[in-house]
């Protein structure tokens, strides 16, 4: 890599986009290529460069941050990607990380802090936001039951059988004789237990078991 890191920063909110360009421009260590407005642009700009570093939103218009991750690692896999998003939940770091970025920095970092990421992921290596890496070895350190259906209630198991038919939340409670915001606090509680984000994951967990 030269001594300076050429670099594209990519997100949808133009001032945010010009500022982070300024800040890292302002550096002698960085030059910023090109700026991009969406996941397609960030593809587009990333093969006409070729840059040692893409900076680069989650949620954007158009393909995403995700999808646009996974095409520039696959085409370019020697530029290093750094996710700046304010996006706080595990799932979205992982599923950044598994696209294929390198470091992964919330937006309310000062600009100081974050020139001296985009050093260091761009010298190789890898960087998460320390609150957020914590949360995630939390996460992970905590055990699992090996089913986690077992951890139901037995009105909660039998709100999953009907949910697992098809019906809604007013069709069960008619069933179980339970008013219909009685389901919902139910339908809660599972989710929760089963580390599932919806209705049609944990009904698929059922299916999947029988």
């Amino acid at each position: 890599m030269a001594d300076t890191i050429r670099i594209v920063v990519v997100d949808d909110h133009p001032l945010f986009r010009e500022g982070v360009a300024h800040s890292l421009d302002s550096d002698p260590r960085f030059e910023v290529l090109a700026e991009a407005a969406s996941g397609e642009e960030a593809v587009e700009a990333a093969r006409r460069l070729s840059p040692d570093m893409v900076v680069m939103d989650l949620n954007m218009s158009g393909c995403g941050g995700i999808a646009a991750a996974e095409t520039i690692s696959a085409i370019l896999p020697a530029v290093r990607i750094l996710m700046l998003t304010v996006a706080e939940d595990e799932d979205s770091l992982l599923a950044a990380l598994k696209s294929g970025a390198h470091g992964y920095v919330l937006k309310g970092v000062a600009a100081g802090e974050f020139r001296e990421i985009v050093r260091r992921v761009a010298s190789g290596e890898a960087y998460v936001t320390p609150s957020l890496a914590a949360r995630m070895l939390a996460e992970f350190g905590r055990p699992r039951p090996a089913d986690p259906l077992s951890q139901l209630s037995q009105r909660e198991s039998a709100v999953l059988e009907l949910l697992g038919t098809g019906l809604t939340n007013r069709e069960i409670g008619e069933r179980l004789h339970l008013a219909e915001k009685t389901v919902k606090h139910y339908m809660t509680s599972i989710l929760q237990k089963l580390h599932v984000r919806s209705r049609t994951e944990a009904a698929l967990m059922t299916l999947r078991r029988d």
